[in-house]
């Protein structure tokens, strides 16, 4: 079998990183964009090609690209895992901040995978997988943009499926709960977020990043090449799709 070659948005600390890190483990050749440097990441990947740039520029997606196929020579795996979830009431949400929402989380989506398509088909082989939200379900009032944009991409995910199944190419998503991660604290870790999805759950614990990476692994994975165009939720019992 073919070694794999991956490459995970929003790499630098987080869901990202624990992807990166469990995709290298599964055997794969991984690369990771960021806004930032990925020191950490690049520590626990070997020969980790840490990309830095805006998931929202063509440009810069475009160049990050060319360094995926210098170095590895093709492309198998799309992991769109950056994104943003500011939380504010809705009458305080400016069109620019709408808009700064919808761009990192459903537009670079569109972008990036856009982007690696021809590598994926040259390959015959791809698995495109995206991060959404069990938000989609909750619904939390303070989040109305980034349900918005989850959701968006819930529909993405579906209608892509089918437009790439004919080239061996599955297109999923995985929908977790209020994840702890660094960014997660500082947004709503202090306003008691974790406790008050925590409530709402089955399973009662914080979700840890860890929890997402047998469910990514399975849907990257050789033998699941009939599994596409779905969410699977993996929110503790929080919301049930």
């Amino acid at each position: 079998m073919e070694t794999r070659t991956a490459l995970v948005t929003g790499a630098a600390q987080g869901l990202g990183r624990e992807f990166a890190v469990a995709l290298a483990g599964h055997g794969c050749r991984v690369a990771g964009l960021d806004l930032v440097a990925q020191p950490e990441t690049a520590e626990q990947v070997p020969g980790y090609v840490e990309l830095i740039g805006d998931v929202t520029d063509e440009g810069q997606i475009q160049g990050a690209l060319e360094r995926v196929i210098e170095e590895f020579g093709t492309l198998h795996i799309l992991v769109n895992n950056a994104g943003v979830y500011p939380s504010c009431p809705f009458e305080e949400i400016t069109p620019g901040e709408w808009r700064r929402i919808m761009r990192v989380n459903l537009e670079a989506p569109f972008l990036l995978t856009r982007a690696v398509l021809p590598y994926l088909k040259a390959a015959g082989w791809g698995r495109v997988v995206n991060i959404v939200s069990a938000a989609v379900l909750t619904a939390p009032p303070t989040m109305v943009p980034y349900v918005a944009s989850k959701m968006g991409l819930i529909g993405f995910t579906r209608s892509l499926a089918a437009a790439l199944g004919p080239y061996g190419i599955t297109v999923n998503a995985i929908a977790p709960s209020m994840v702890r991660t660094a960014t997660a604290e500082r947004t709503v870790g202090a306003d008691g977020g974790f406790e008050h999805v925590r409530v709402g759950q089955v399973v009662p614990r914080t979700q840890e990043p860890s929890d997402l990476i047998s469910t990514l692994l399975y849907v990257v994975d050789e033998g699941s090449g009939f599994l596409t165009g779905q969410t699977l939720n993996v929110s503790g019992g929080s919301a049930f799709l």
